[in-house]
């Protein structure tokens, strides 16, 4: 991803914004006590990632006219956000790798995991303190709404791993709350700040939260055909934990009878040896066209958020690079 976002020029390089918060993150960071609390705060987010999120936070600032070290504390807030729900999520998921490295229930253990991650929830909140009036009231509010979204979304996603009946309707909005609302709200966001008007700052929200359903849609797909050297995660992790993705419902819509009966016995079981049940689903999922289905699907909603940008009062080349932004974004190999 790193190639291709240097290519964006915006009011800075996508690589400047991403260079200013890791600066700004790393100057936050500090080893405090009880180290057993802090220290896997400071692990997950130096892990790395892409930043996405906190990038456009400050990259939707700067569209909108505004210095973007003004966002940069609601910027890191949604980083913060986002790792805390990583940390839980993996716990709840039972993954053994993170960005390619140990998880932190892997590294320390479940409880450290669970109290580090409630801390980080508390550290984002904290970070709206820095704004007044308005501004932090407005970003509160915004950030209470997407955090139980977020919430709702996770808990349908552990819901559907015990549902035989889990509509396609339904998944879209799983990940819409899971995934797709942080990134709108951490554009809106860039738009509070920015001081943009209420109509600026839900057709921005509107356009992040369709390349957020688009982004999402494309990490399912990776999850089973990305390459894990580049991935960062187990590659068929889905699979192996019977999760009902785009690309299962899809290749249940699609495929034969027995098709369809070999998926749903492939995702009632938890073999030790999952490298033969990864193997087969990937193979249906291409043999029933749900594979190019998902990434048909990744295009439609990638249209629908650049539908929106006519609707923004910003100049053509600031639409532009927003195009562009979300063009290499479902490009992605990573």
């Amino acid at each position: 991803m790193d190639v291709f976002l240097n290519k964006i020029i915006c009011m800075h390089p996508i690589e400047y914004y991403r260079d200013e918060f890791i600066t700004y993150l790393e100057s936050k960071t500090s080893t405090k006590e009880p180290i057993n609390l802090y220290a896997p705060i400071n692990y997950i987010l130096g892990l790395g990632g892409k930043r996405l999120r906190p990038v456009l936070v400050l990259m939707t600032a700067d569209i909108f006219g505004c210095d973007y070290k003004k966002a940069l504390d609601a910027a890191l807030a949604i980083e913060v956000f986002h790792n805390f729900s990583l940390v839980h999520d993996d716990i709840m998921d039972d993954a053994p790798l993170r960005r390619g490295k140990e998880t932190v229930h892997e590294k320390w253990d479940i409880n450290t995991g669970i109290l580090s991650g409630d801390a980080m929830l508390i550290n984002a909140y904290q970070l709206f303190e820095n704004y007044e009036g308005e501004i932090f009231r407005d970003l509160a509010k915004l950030f209470s709404k997407t955090a139980l979204e977020v919430c709702e979304g996770q808990q349908y996603d552990v819901d559907f791993e015990t549902r035989d009946d889990v509509t396609q309707e339904e998944y879209l909005k799983m990940i819409e709350y899971k995934t797709a609302v942080l990134v709108a709200a951490a554009m809106k966001m860039g738009g509070i700040v920015a001081g943009a008007s209420l109509q600026e700052q839900n057709d921005i929200y509107e356009f992040g939260r369709d390349l957020g359903v688009a982004f999402q849609l494309q990490d399912d797909y990776l999850d089973a055909f990305g390459d894990p050297k580049t991935f960062g995660k187990q590659v068929g992790g889905d699979i192996i934990e019977n999760k009902k993705t785009f690309l299962y419902l899809k290749a249940v819509e699609l495929g034969t009878e027995d098709q369809q009966k070999e998926l749903s016995n492939l995702f009632s079981i938890h073999p030790r040896d999952s490298d033969d049940k990864v193997t087969t689903v990937k193979e249906i999922f291409s043999q029933t066209g749900a594979a190019v289905c998902t990434q048909k699907e990744i295009q439609i909603y990638t249209e629908k958020a650049f539908s929106v940008l006519h609707r923004l009062t910003i100049s053509d080349e600031k639409k532009n690079l927003l195009y562009q932004f979300g063009e290499n974004l479902m490009r992605r190999k990573v």
